[in-house]
Parts: structure tokens; sequence; C-alpha cells
């Protein structure tokens, strides 16, 4: 046993001695976790990232396949349906409000084509019944709630584009998808309706517009019609977008980006006649599934033309997010090692596949990747000028050293679009940078106005000097007089120090303290106390 005892004390004093990294590990290693149990309060900025909770015990960290206001501007309207409940739905841009009624509920994550739900509409109610025209009082109603409103009444629209997302049960004939409805005052003062109208025939879509584009000279209403050409399949998610350029006067049908009908809003039905604008009626509102039975997702409203819809669950453009400056208690710290867990998810007709690992290059077969940065420094604040630094989890880290520390990840999704790389915690492993230990053996000589004081070196390897500390009260280090200055004196690496400039007769109090740096100033523990008292020499 003692010669076991004796090894291990070898053992030490070499590492010690080498100042190996590793042996540091061992021995004072701390850990910050970030995710997992101790949730993502510390990310402070996320673009394109959101939290889940259904792939691990904890909330994950994924891309965000909601688009939202602050990341496209253009957007007039923009429901995502991923609240908990129907009454909870919101425009998100704050341009419009909402009312719900019976008939409609939340599909939740595993049934949404985006986001973390989506509108289901399961009204019971005929096609063909009806005190109440479900089309105009269906169970989810959109009305104008600002003049920023780009359907406010009275205004001329320039470009605009209207997409959602649509999940039919079965496609019958007559159900309706959509309808705008509103009415408007001829120069003869008499009322008439204006409407947009997305309708269900033979399998496709087919939108109606009636008195909605400005009157001819007749007065006359235009009515357009835009037809599909794909058949949809029931129980499958397919993307619709209407767009008009107010250019030319096109206007455009497209599914799953592709066109499927065109025409010119012209005097002329072709490009090049007199244009017809768009026209807000007044008292307009929206109804969503007014005769239709499946779900709705990411309905939204443009002020342009959308040149390019985007129909892939997760933008091409990935997401990032960063920590705050995360404290680690002290100046100096060494990070070594940062560890991740996490994965990749997709979610297909309804079953969420899940995929985990740790550590490593976070990249996977289907090109869905994390790249992960690191930055250290000793303020929090001044981050001008301190570059991120890439790595990878799990393996080992030199010279990331500081008090604070920000991690960064960017995320991108698989080649398709289809899948998000998840995280499921981060843990920053660390070696704080403690102060050196006391010098030993001090040891203070008397002389004629002065003292000669001397010490063992403190045993750190990394020691860049002493501080002595002087006074006239035991425990009380605020003396004056010496040559070399007031309390304390910085010996700089010197292991002894003459101190002149001492009053005979005074008891003075002296202790030693090692440091490893001076900025800033990383000072150990003092010594023990020792005392001397300076004497004329006698002749």
């Amino acid at each position: 046993m003692k010669k076991q005892i004796t090894i291990i004390i070898v053992l030490y004093l070499f590492f010690l001695i080498s100042g190996s990294p590793r042996w540091a590990y061992g021995l004072g290693e701390k850990t910050l976790v970030i995710g997992a149990d101790a949730t993502w309060e510390a990310i402070e900025n996320r673009k394109g990232i959101t939290e889940i909770f259904s792939i691990r015990p904890n909330p994950v960290l994924v891309l965000s396949s909601a688009l939202k206001p602050e990341d496209d501007p253009s957007l007039d309207m923009a429901i995502s349906f991923d609240e908990s409940k129907p009454e909870f739905f919101i425009d998100h841009t704050r341009h419009y409000r909402i009312a719900v009624s019976d008939g409609l509920s939340v599909a939740d994550r595993r049934l949404a084509r985006i986001g973390m739900g989506a509108a289901l509409f399961s009204d019971a109610r005929s096609y063909n019944s009806g005190i109440e025209d479900p089309v105009v009082a269906g169970p989810l109603r959109i009305t104008p709630g600002t003049k920023q409103a780009l359907f406010y009444p009275g205004r001329m629209l320039r470009d605009f584009s209207i997409e959602f997302w649509v999940f039919p049960m079965n496609m019958e004939n007559g159900e309706h998808i959509l309808s705008w409805t509103a009415s408007r005052r001829n120069s003869q003062g008499i009322f008439m309706v204006q409407r947009i109208q997305c309708i269900a025939s033979k399998n496709r879509l087919q939108w109606n517009f009636s008195d909605f584009f400005d009157l001819i000279a007749d007065e006359q209403p235009i009515n357009v019609i835009l037809e599909g050409s794909t058949p949809l399949v029931p129980r499958t998610w397919s993307h619709h977008l209407i767009r008009f350029d107010s250019d030319t006067g096109l206007l455009e049908y497209l599914v799953n980006g592709q066109p499927e009908d065109m025409l010119y809003a012209t005097s002329t039905g072709r490009e090049g006649g007199q244009i017809f604008y768009p026209v807000i009626g007044e008292s307009g509102s929206f109804v969503l599934g007014g005769r239709f039975m499946g779900m709705l997702d990411e309905f939204k409203v443009y002020n342009q033309r959308i040149s390019e819809p985007e129909i892939q669950k997760y933008s091409q453009q990935g997401g990032r997010m960063e920590t705050r400056s995360l404290d680690l208690g002290g100046p100096n710290a060494g990070i070594f090692k940062v560890e991740v867990d996490g994965g990749r998810t997709s979610n297909s007709g309804g079953v969420i596949y899940n995929e985990y690992t740790q550590n490593g290059i976070f990249r996977f077969a289907d090109h869905a990747m994390v790249q992960f940065f690191i930055r250290a420094g000793e303020s929090p604040y001044r981050w001008t000028g301190i570059a991120w630094r890439s790595f990878i989890p799990g393996t080992e880290l030199s010279g990331v050293r500081g008090r604070y520390v920000q991690l960064a990840a960017v995320f991108y999704p698989s080649g398709d679009g289809e899948t998000t790389p998840y995280l499921d915690a981060i843990r920053i492993r660390y070696q704080p940078d403690e102060p050196p230990p006391p010098p030993s053996m001090i040891t203070a000589i008397a002389r004629d106005g002065a003292v000669d004081l001397s010490w063992r070196a403190s045993p750190d390897t990394d020691v860049m000097g002493y501080m002595i500390y002087y006074g006239t009260s035991k425990g009380e280090y605020f003396g004056e007089g010496a040559l070399h200055g007031p309390s304390p004196i910085n010996a700089g690496k010197r292991t002894s120090l003459h101190i002149d400039g001492l009053t005979n007769g005074t008891l003075y109090y002296f202790a030693v303290a090692a440091y490893d740096r001076l900025e800033p100033l990383h000072l150990g523990m003092s010594s023990r106390e020792v005392s001397a008292r300076p004497l004329r020499t006698v002749e």
C-alpha cells in the first residue's frame, strides 16, 4: 500500500513539474452545460433556429421551417398555425385580425408541413346545407386590422402574392379552400360583390377573381379564372401560389413551384394592353376552409411578386445561433474541449425519424450538417477583434482562454431541404486558471534601516513574479517609506529582496504572494507572516 502511495506522489510531482494539460484535465476540471436539463436559456441570438420537444426528453434546437416577418419585410400576412389552440392563431405581421369557430382544430408537428402545427378543418356541415353560408362564415375568418394591411378597404394594389400549403382529405368537387369577399360601389351607386375563390374542381384547384381588378370603361365586372392542371393527391401536401406583376398585368398560378396557368389582366388580354390593377372593396374578409376537410399550413400574403417560391421545408440558407457571453468564473480559464450531443431529424407521413450522434463532424449522409465556432476573452462586452474559431466537437482545443466564452453554430438542412440537424446538449469543459500557491520558507533578517527578506519559490510552473506586503501592524500591510515604494512591492521573479528605507526600532510584518500574470493581476494567497525590527548597528 505504501508503495502505491509513493508511485502516486511521484506521478503527481512529475505532472506538476511538466505542466501537462492532460494532468490539468483531471484536477480542477469544470463543465458548463447548455441545453439538456440546463435548457437553452444561454442562447442569445437565433436566426432561423427554434426549439422542439418531440425528439429527445428535453427540447432540442433545430432549423425553423416557418418564415417570420422579420425574415422577409415583404410579408403582409403570415399565419403559421403553430399555436397550441385555434383561438391563439395570429397574423405575425399584426396587420390582420383572426376569428375562429367550430370545425377547426390544430394538427401537431407530425402532420404539419411547416413549423409546429397546421390548421385542421373538419366541419361536419354539408356542402349544400345551411342557413348560413360556410363560405362566408367559415371556421377561420381574417379581416384587415390596420391601414398597413394590403387588403385594407380602398387600396389599389401593385404587385402581390398569396401562398399556402394544402392537405386535402378527399378533394371533393366544390370544396372551398379560400375565399375573399368584399363589396364595391360602381359609379351608379350599385353595390357589386368582389370575390376571390379557390375551389376544388376535378381534383384540381380553380381560382376565380370577380370584380377584383379595376373596372373597364363600360363598368362591367372583370371575371378572371385560373385553373390548375396537376391533380392533387388526397392526404398529400402541395404548395400553391398566386402572384401578380403590376408592370405587365401578368397573373400566374403555380403548384409546387411549377406554372399551372396564367393570363394578363389587361384590356387586350395580352402583354402590352392597358393594365387593370386590383382595387380592394369595403368590409372585406378572407375565409379559410369554409367548405373543406383537410389541413392548411403557412398561409401568407406578400406585397410583392414572389419570383422563386420556397417549397422546401427548410431553407438552404440554414440558420445560426449564438450564446451570450458565458462566465467561467475567473480570468484566463482554459477551454480544452467542447462536447456536443445531437443528430438529424425528419418528418415523413406523420412519422418522425431521428438519427442520434455524439461529437465528431456533424455532417450526415443527406448533407445536413452543423458547423461550430468558439471565441474567448476577458470582457463580456469587448468582442471586436476576437475572431471566431471553428472546432470539431469532442476534439482537444488549445489556445482558447478567457473568463468569458461564446459559442456559435450554423445549421444546414439536407440537400432536398426536408431534414434538419438538431442539438441536444453542449458541454464546455474547461480548466480554471487557479492562482499560484504561495511561496514557502519565508525568512526576515533585520538590518540597519532595512530587512533582508527571502523565500522558496512557489511550486507553480507559470509564476511571473512575487508581491511583498509589509506594514507595522499584524495582518495589516499598509507600509510606507521603503525605497522600493509603499506596500506592496513587486519583486519580479526574485526570491529575495533587500528592503531598505525602513525605520529602526519599528517592528515590521511581511507576507509574500505569487502571481502568474499582471494584466489583469492574478495573485495567489499570501504566505505565512514573518516579522523583523530594523536596528541601528552598534559600533
